[in-house]
């Protein structure tokens, strides 16, 4: 079978997932609708925005569907009358069975990490934080359990000293839409072995959470400018100046033998702003202050007291 003849439902939102349709659509694979998240109010007007994935998919002419619950009859019927041979999932909600097991080539999901390391919804920003120095991307086919189906293709990808999770998500992104290309064609031509995950290499990223941000200055530097990189630039670690919620998008370690309280502050006003760690010094070099915009640090102590 050539690939450009399997009929696809694509389903996704956020700007990770458009890279992978644009590569499907682009190599002229037979993209019969797509589904992805119902429009929402944003934004100090309130005014409803599409996903990421509908406004492109609406700039090249393709079906959109946006089911405010996906076991919806109504959803489901008009999924069977499409008559795909294909779905593939890349950031998108947990499909029921109902849905997942519908096409007679099951369901397809582009993970972003080397499964089974890093199962779960933040796979980025946990490979970084845990100091890791490769991650990768993974397809495989959905089933009943979250990220546990049997794997298709991997690409491994290096993680660079101080990049950043933002970084390495736009990285992600395209070499993902490559791998996620490659699987539909390998599975096309038949070449493609299906493989169970192993067990016993399993590990997790579960959701990020507010307490993950905080900063605990009591842990090694590195520790604390992996949390940096991890969550940078969104949802941003965190700490306290001035009684005031600081975000901290990027800094520098110094290593150092001091006997300062985990911490403490010191700045000359001018050029630097550190707070000492268990084993020396992070500087802060890009962060922003509750209420306030994003700065360098020199622009910010400009106007800091």
């Amino acid at each position: 079978m050539n690939y450009k003849n399997i009929r696809i439902i694509f389903m996704g939102t956020p700007e990770f997932a458009v890279a992978s349709l644009r590569k499907l659509y682009d190599a002229g694979c037979n993209v019969v609708a797509v589904v992805t998240a119902p429009d929402k109010p944003a934004g100090r007007g309130m005014q409803l925005q599409q996903s990421a994935v509908k406004q492109y998919a609406t700039e090249k002419g393709l079906t959109v569907l946006q089911p405010e619950k996906l076991k919806d009859p109504v959803f489901v019927d008009t999924l069977k009358s499409l008559h795909a041979d294909l779905q593939i999932v890349v950031a998108f909600r947990m499909l029921p069975e109902v849905v997942w097991d519908m096409p007679p080539m099951g369901t397809l999901n582009l993970h972003g990490s080397l499964l089974p390391q890093y199962r779960g919804a933040a796979p980025i920003n946990w490979a970084i934080i845990n100091g890791e120095k490769n991650t990768g991307v993974t397809t495989f086919k959905l089933k009943h359990e979250i990220d546990t189906g049997d794997i298709l293709l991997s690409e491994i990808i290096p993680i660079g000293d101080d990049e950043n999770a933002g970084s390495l998500h736009d990285r992600m992104k395209e070499i993902g839409a490559e791998v996620l290309l490659k699987t539909l064609i390998g599975l096309s031509e038949g070449s493609i072995q299906e493989k169970p995950q192993e067990e016993r290499m399993v590990s997790h990223a579960p959701k990020i959470f507010s307490a993950t941000c905080e900063i605990n200055w009591n842990h090694p530097s590195h520790e604390i400018y992996n949390l940096i990189r991890g969550l940078s630039p969104y949802p941003a670690a965190y700490t306290k100046l001035n009684e005031k919620k600081l975000k901290v998008f990027s800094g520098k370690i110094e290593i150092s033998n001091h006997r300062i309280e985990p911490g403490t502050i010191e700045t000359d006003h001018k050029t630097f702003l550190r707070f000492s760690t268990s084993d020396g010094y992070i500087y802060i070099t890009e962060l922003q202050q509750e209420g306030k915009k994003k700065l360098f640090i020199d622009d910010f102590l400009r106007g800091f007291r």
